[in-house]
């Protein structure tokens, strides 16, 4: 907890631990520099002893450098724990974020299971179908109804063409007759010229010949 008494997250924890890691890290380094430069002063010096045929200070200097070139490869074991040890924190703090995300996932998930009634979404699913179905049944039925209105008209229309037809083939033919029928003597009765018109009879002959009966 800080001075200000706000509590470090896992975050802030973690971004510390990192920024120490990198501090360690690079400190290692700068020790490994100055061991390799200790290294070459002091290759420098046995060549130096042995040309000079100074065995005993070659033996003290050679076990020193020994010991200085373990040393440099102890701080590439701490180096390389380190490295460890940061890949670990990012790790965990991985996995922290995704136990973070699945709790909260958890938590939505228990509060829609509150709230949904699983009873009562069935038996709004079940009564959407029903009223689907009625509608569905009213249309075709609306659809029926219009199709035979609209055939019936059609149908009526045509039929009352045909008649129409017909009548105006038999007064076309009766038109000609009453031309072609001899002129009535004057003083005659109007009944005559009745008689010398079409009788039933023609009338019934033409439309068999249009194929009416």
């Amino acid at each position: 907890m800080s001075l200000f008494g706000k509590r470090k997250t896992a975050d802030d924890v973690i971004k510390e631990q990192n920024r120490e890691l990198r501090g360690t890290q690079r400190s290692i380094a700068r020790d490994r520099a100055g061991l390799e430069k200790q290294e070459k002063q002091l290759e420098m010096e046995i060549k130096k002893m042995a040309k000079s045929g100074n065995r005993d200070a070659c033996k003290i200097l050679a076990k020193q450098l020994v010991q200085l070139r373990k040393q440099k490869t102890r701080t590439y074991a701490v180096s390389s724990k380190v490295t460890s040890m940061s890949t670990q924190t990012k790790l965990m703090n991985s996995q922290m974020k995704m136990a973070g995300a699945m709790a909260t996932t958890t938590k939505t998930m228990q509060t829609v299971n509150k709230t949904m009634d699983p009873q009562k979404t069935l038996q709004t699913m079940q009564n959407f179908q029903k009223e689907n179905m009625k509608m569905e049944m009213t249309e075709e039925m609306m659809n029926d109804t219009l199709d035979d209105i609209f055939d019936e008209s059609g149908d009526e229309e045509e039929s009352q063409d045909i008649v129409n037809q017909v009548l105006d083939e038999i007064g076309i033919e009766i038109s000609g007759k009453m031309a072609n029928a001899p002129a009535t003597a004057k003083g005659l009765p109007a009944a005559s010229t009745s008689k010398s018109g079409i009788t039933d009879d023609e009338i019934e002959r033409q439309l068999k010949a249009l194929g009416v009966d």
